[in-house]
């Protein structure tokens, strides 16, 4: 071995310390180029630019957070009332303003997040969507139906061009790995159901934040998955958290966009079901991760064998945007002078609103409508082309009611559909006599549902014959 002269250990000295830092300041550069010629792409091709707000660093959005006089008045009285050292309970604020605040990381949401959710979606389903692009300066929520985890996938895929998402993403997000996944993706953190004051406004005033800085944002109202197919009634929680210190006149506006989807297959749908027995804890993660892991594996098997147009559809339809401001307006409301209960009520009012939209959007696809049409004739079996004529004057009397009805190669996709649900063992087949399994009467009545409430909607009074979740105000 070789020594190294005397003269020669300052040198090595040297560059042992300068190393370290040399190295480390190399890559920030590469991350600070990756960065600025993601963000300089995205907005070439953007519709909705991307906000300062969504580009501030986490730590700097942390710092505001714990300076909001609102956050430091909640401190004061945890402390007060808890009789908990302020310092203390300072820390804990910080903790849940760290898990709120998303760490937004352009290259990895443009240039691994998207190309994902794109193949991921393509993968899965033959995919469409309906409705005008959204443009202007106003921030932008997307209020939209929860049929699935797969939801914000898809529609990140297809704003692509248009917006970056954050969306609202509840506990199971947190989990190792994907919670730094999701947080890099631009996401926040929402603990539902948590009833402690402190928590509930460090978010309240990230929300608030999140408004005014312009974030385009989706929320699911519904607060988790319809496990029955239906909708289900809307929770008013982040809603209200961006409408109370709303101010119309000088305010940025925000418009709150309806947005439906609807899926012939849901990746989740025997989880959400068997969740509905008594006792059942709620959805199974690792159940849902293997029938997604069957369901990719169907669909690339499809691929290769050349049957890749008998993947299901999953389409999204977006209805008008409903100004914040004309709303408030029109109503003559100022949610920041009005008391908790009357607030409450009007938010809730304008949720239901929403949701009913919403509800009016849902895409009507094969399965939900082969389902509809079994589970009308329950006690007989039905031949191949009564099961297809009575879909047409199903489809026909809603596409009339201005419903939008997604029904490519007519019988033909009937036909596709039937073997589908044949496949799944969801419909048994005698020569050319279908009926519904009886083992998997269950699962069937979920896809009905899942427009069943268009087929009972009183288009003339505009609700519906059996209350249900598309109220009237």
């Amino acid at each position: 071995m070789r020594k190294i002269p005397p003269v020669g250990w300052p040198i090595v000295l040297v560059a042992a310390l300068v190393a370290p830092n040399a190295l480390k300041a190399l890559l920030f550069g590469i991350r600070r180029s990756l960065r600025q010629r993601a963000i300089e792409d995205a907005e070439r091709r953007l519709t909705l630019r991307l906000p300062d707000f969504k580009l501030a660093r986490s730590r700097d959005v942390v710092d505001r957070l714990m300076a909001d006089p609102a956050v430091l008045e909640a401190v004061e009285i945890h402390a007060r009332e808890h009789g908990e050292p302020k310092a203390e309970v300072m820390r804990r604020a910080e903790r849940y303003a760290r898990e709120v605040v998303p760490s937004f990381s352009p290259y990895l949401y443009f240039r691994v997040g998207l190309p994902l959710a794109g193949l991921l979606s393509r993968t899965l389903y033959r995919l469409g969507s309906e409705g005008e692009r959204v443009e202007g300066d106003a921030t932008v929520v997307f209020v939209m139906n929860h049929r699935s985890n797969l939801d914000y996938v898809i529609l990140a895929h297809l704003m692509r061009d248009q917006a970056a998402l954050s969306f609202a993403a509840g506990e199971w997000a947190r989990a190792w790995p994907i919670g730094g996944f999701v947080s890099a993706m631009g996401s926040f953190f929402v603990r539902r159901g948590s009833g402690e004051p402190l928590h509930r406004r460090v978010l309240e005033r990230f929300v608030r934040m999140a408004v005014e800085g312009g974030l385009t944002q989706v929320i699911f109202p519904e607060g988790g998955l319809s496990r029955d197919g239906r909708p289900s009634e809307p929770k008013v929680g982040l809603l209200d958290y961006m409408l109370r210190g709303f101010d119309p006149s000088s305010d940025r506006d925000v418009l709150f966009v309806p947005v439906a989807v609807n899926y012939d297959r849901v990746l989740e749908d025997r989880t959400l079901l068997a969740s509905l027995k008594p006792g059942a804890r709620g959805p199974n993660d690792r159940l849902i991760l293997s029938q997604a892991a069957c369901f990719v594996y169907h669909n690339v098997r499809l691929a290769i064998s050349g049957a890749w147009d008998r993947r299901p559809y999953a389409v999204v339809n977006f209805g008008v945007p409903v100004s914040a401001r004309r709303y408030a307006f029109t109503r003559s409301l100022d949610f920041r002078a009005m008391g908790e209960e009357a607030r409450a009520g009007e938010v809730e009012m304008l949720a239901q609103e929403l949701m009913r939209t919403a509800g009016e959007l849902v895409p009507v696809l094969p399965i939900p409508a082969i389902a509809h049409v079994l589970f009308s004739s329950l006690e007989e079996a039905l031949t191949g082309s009564e099961i297809r004529a009575r879909v047409r004057a199903l489809t026909t009397s809603l596409e009339s009611r201005g419903v939008l009805v997604l029904l490519p190669g007519g019988e033909r996709k009937v036909e596709a559909g039937l073997d589908l649900l044949v496949a799944r063992r969801m419909v048994l087949k005698e020569d050319d006599l279908y009926r519904i399994s009886p083992r998997e009467a269950g699962l069937l009545r979920y896809y009905a549902a899942s427009i069943s409430h268009l087929i009972e909607y009183d288009w003339d009074e505009g609700a519906t014959s059996h209350g249900g979740s598309m109220k009237s105000r």
